[in-house]
């Protein structure tokens, strides 16, 4: 049973905290004067107070909880009221308290539920249907709201509200809202690899949920024009930093285990470095920590939504910071804003193939098993991340799966028309168009210092393999070409490519 605390008690006493920031605080080493001791007295006092109505919430009695919960916020609201009129009170002591209480409130409401740290939106007290903690928050003034992030505590007591947090809780909730979808989903069937890592750092899981639903939605191939990649979207160098490297042709920024080890350090090591102040590390995940640390420097002690620091900011990191937060607090209260998080069961699986198989053609004989209208091509590519999806894996490969599939796979896959179909489907040749005849004739006419040739009846450039190059990455630059097309005009088996080797990628006309 849950008793809740009527937002009017909350709304006023926090406006009114927000008239007294001004107040003048008593200077270190000046004693306090007696009237400013008196009302301390009165805050103390109101506290004790908010904290019997709990206990006697919990004993049953609802009638003098409201009671007493309403003389103690009075108490406090005139207290801290007077506090802004008085000189050498210090309003940053009354935004404490009450900000302890609505956690206090939101912590002690809830009988027998105690926190799982291994499941999902494990949080003492979160309250379904109640954001009235959460706004009331967010009517403390600025210097209050800061995001900082300390061991041990859980997410919802280093998460607050403010402006642009709650403009990106509304994108997510509106035009992003499949996208969040999508990334929850891709999560829960990789949680098993991913969160062991952030779990061992002693990090929120909300945490790692927000990053990833931001950086890729959980498409552990994705690459970003930059070149940053895998589902944490690392950069070639930080990547290298933090053990991602490429081995036996293999980009591991890709692999979502060690992405998410790599994450998990990285964020560890920027907490550090930014005094546990969650939305500085986040910015400089985003905009990089160098030039992060130099306008950090330049305003000691400044929150990121100070203006000192928040106009240094990029356009992409102002909107980067309070998504990632938005996204990992809904993460937590989907309840509160009537986001309904659909059942995953991504419990870890394997299959051993009975004939040879791709990705794809798993993905055409799976169908919609298990309830999945999406499919399973996006899962079964981030839970095998090495594997070219168009190349067929031998009889008696192991390829993991979640395990609700291992089922599916023997009935439908083994034997029967789906594998049938699936292999037809693949092996289909498509018909590759010449290329128009002033075209071709442009590509003749620049004689050989072009960079321009001509394979199997269409026009190609030459491209030198860079550093963190990936076919995907080179894909996306050409924009005319997918990764199947460079591989197969360059006789390429899987994605494997070396720094300095030269292909063709097809030229848009």
């Amino acid at each position: 049973m849950s008793v809740r605390v009527p937002r009017s008690l909350l709304f006023l006493p926090l406006a009114i905290l927000a008239g007294c920031a001004s107040g003048g605080a008593t200077r270190p080493g000046k004693a306090a004067t007696p009237e400013v001791n008196a009302l301390y007295d009165r805050m103390n006092q109101a506290s004790k107070g908010y904290e019997s109505s709990i206990d006697q919430a919990r004993r049953g009695d609802t009638p003098q909880a409201a009671q007493t919960r309403k003389q103690a916020l009075d108490q406090l609201k005139d207290a801290s009221a007077r506090c802004g009129l008085t000189p050498g009170c210090d309003p940053q002591r009354f935004a404490a308290v009450f900000d302890r209480l609505l956690r206090l409130k939101d912590g002690s409401f809830i009988e027998g539920e105690d926190a799982d740290d291994t499941e999902q939106g494990a949080e003492v007290g979160a309250q379904p249907g109640d954001t009235s903690g959460a706004v009331a928050v967010g009517t403390l003034p600025q210097a209050q709201r800061s995001v900082t992030m300390l061991r041990g505590q859980q997410f919802s007591d280093m998460m607050v509200m403010n402006g642009p947090v709650k403009a990106a809780l509304e994108m997510w909730l509106t035009q992003l809202r499949p996208n969040l979808m999508d990334a929850y989903v891709n999560y829960q069937m990789m949680r098993y690899k991913m969160w062991p890592a952030y779990k061992k750092a002693d990090l929120p899981e909300a945490l790692l949920f927000g990053i990833m639903a931001k950086e890729s939605g959980g498409k552990v191939h994705a690459v970003s024009r930059s070149g940053a990649s895998g589902p944490l979207q690392f950069m070639y160098a930080t990547g290298l930093r933090f053990g991602l490297s490429n081995a036996d042709g293999f980009d591991q920024r890709f692999d979502p285990t060690m992405a998410a080890q790599a994450n998990a350090e990285y964020i560890d090591e920027q907490l550090g470095a930014f005094n546990n102040n969650l939305e500085m590390t986040l910015a400089a995940y985003n905009g990089g920590e160098g030039r992060m640390r130099r306008i950090a420097a330049g305003s000691p002690g400044a929150s990121f939504y100070d203006p000192q620091i928040y106009g240094q900011m990029s356009a992409e990191t102002r909107d980067y910071v309070p998504m990632v937060l938005a996204a990992a607090w809904l993460f937590l209260h989907a309840d509160s804003y009537h986001l309904k998080w659909p059942k995953i069961d991504g419990e870890a699986g394997q299959i051993v193939l009975k004939r040879p198989a791709s990705l794809s053609e798993l993905t055409v004989c799976l169908g919609s098993a298990e309830d999945m209208p999406q499919g399973w091509f996006r899962t079964l590519r981030n839970l095998n991340p090495r594997l070219d999806p168009q190349v067929s894996q031998p009889v008696g490969a192991r390829l993991e799966v979640p395990r609700q599939l291992e089922k599916a796979y023997a009935s439908s896959c083994g034997d029967g028309p789906w594998p049938i179909l699936a292999s037809d489907l693949h092996n289909a040749v498509k018909i590759i168009a010449p290329p128009p005849p002033a075209a071709t004739s442009a590509a003749l006419a620049s004689g050989p210092s072009s960079s321009s040739s001509k394979s199997s009846g269409s026009s190609s450039k030459s491209y030198t393999v860079r550093r963190g190059d990936t076919l995907v990455s080179i894909a996306r630059k050409s924009s005319c070409a997918d990764v199947e097309d460079i591989a197969k005009i360059n006789g390429l088996k899987g994605h494997a490519l070396r720094v300095g080797q030269a292909i063709r990628v097809p030229i848009c006309r």
